[in-house]
């Protein structure tokens, strides 16, 4: 059985690992694939909590564990995933998570900040005089449990890696659907020509806005998979042997007019798959190198997990994190918005009389398809 600073690296070395590549974790020379890795962690887990009486000697120790490898996996995974336009930092509890505006330079105008309460409530204000040059991020509190039953303890079918890898995964979607309220809660402060709304994918609104961006930095859209297979020049003789074969493999193209296009991954509320995470119609140019990221992302004190007892003996076991977000916009980002996708949120809708499915469009099954019709 290993010691606790050991079993706590492995716990953060498979919050790190990435499930899908065919090495996870080299040592010695050894490799590990990540299911050997996990099923190492099970293992070492159950020599703690493998029954009831193991659970309730060990479980302040488990705990402890638990919030270490949150504390330091949790922010570095959101940083790996928004880095290219979000700033994060950690701050210690009780500190006032202040962040800096950039200094106004070239023909900045406007920056307003949209602060983000974690129960929906956004609050847009423009920052002051130049002397302000520093604001808040008002942290809330998110969280997620999991329910043990006793007799599961009992079986010895508590499987407290697979239950903290789930929770930490369900405390980064929380974030990452934050993030994208944040950006489209502010997408009326940006200037009127840095925005547009149009039905489909329109190459001159986007030529437009890519010019708007280039000129503090080098532009990048970041869009959603549904909005880029849309972002396609119409012109048939642009493409090249290369993009047919990209379309063919990808559905996509990973660049428009030579603008990188960077993927916002989609996800779902819940294990249906029937709700997105992310609103597929809304596209962001943002220039690198330009005044700075537009969403910062604050986290503050530690993570503290702790368990409830339920009258019939089972276990929920509670995360709890203080995170704050912001979106900070500047007269150097754009936005697009495809309002035939905007607002499909649904993958598919179900008639509340028949059961049957509706379609996107508002067929039920066996109907004709109209390409204009919108719910």
């Amino acid at each position: 059985m290993l010691d606790r600073k050991n079993l706590v690296a492995l716990m953060k070395t498979v919050a790190k690992a990435d499930p899908s590549a065919p090495t996870a974790y080299s040592f010695g020379g050894q490799n590990l694939s990540y299911e050997a890795l996990n099923d190492t962690l099970r293992a070492e887990m159950n020599e703690l909590a493998g029954t009831y009486s193991l659970y309730r000697d060990n479980k302040n120790q488990i705990f402890s564990m638990i919030e270490e490898t949150l504390d330091e996996v949790l922010p570095k995974k959101v940083i790996q995933q928004y880095d290219q336009f979000a700033e994060v930092k950690t701050f210690a509890q009780g500190d006032k998570p202040i962040f800096r505006r950039p200094l106004q330079t070239r023909a900045r105008a406007k920056q307003f900040v949209t602060r983000v309460g974690l129960a929906g409530i956004y609050e847009v204000f423009k920052l002051g005089p130049a002397e302000n040059e520093c604001f808040e991020v008002r942290t809330s509190a998110i969280g997620g449990a999991a329910q043990i039953g006793f007799e599961e303890f009992l079986d010895g079918r508590v499987d407290f890696a697979e239950m903290t890898k789930v929770i930490m995964e369900g405390m980064d979607e929380l974030i990452y659907k934050e993030v994208a309220r944040a950006l489209v809660s502010s997408i009326n402060q940006l200037p009127p020509a840095n925005r547009v709304a149009v039905a489909g994918f329109d190459e001159a609104a986007m030529d437009k806005l890519i010019t708007i961006a280039r000129a503090y930095g080098t532009p990048t859209i970041y869009c959603t998979y549904e909005f880029a297979v849309k972002m396609i020049p119409q012109e048939a003789w642009r493409y090249t042997e290369a993009m047919k074969t990209e379309l063919w493999n990808t559905g996509r193209l990973p660049t428009y007019k030579g603008t990188q296009v960077i993927i916002l991954e989609q996800g779902f509320e819940d294990e249906t798959n029937s709700r997105k995470v992310i609103d597929p119609g809304y596209a962001w140019v943002i220039p690198t190198g330009a005044d700075g990221k537009p969403v910062k992302i604050a986290f503050e004190g530690n993570t503290i997990v702790d368990e409830f007892h339920g009258y019939d003996r089972s276990r929920e076991i509670q995360v709890y994190k203080k995170v704050g977000v912001v979106c900070m916009l500047t007269n150097d980002i754009c936005a697009y918005v495809d309002t035939s996708l905007m607002g499909q949120m649904d993958t598919w809708k179900l008639d509340g009389i028949t059961g049957k499915v509706i379609t996107l469009d508002g067929r039920k099954d066996g109907q004709s398809r109209n390409l204009y019709s919108v719910i």
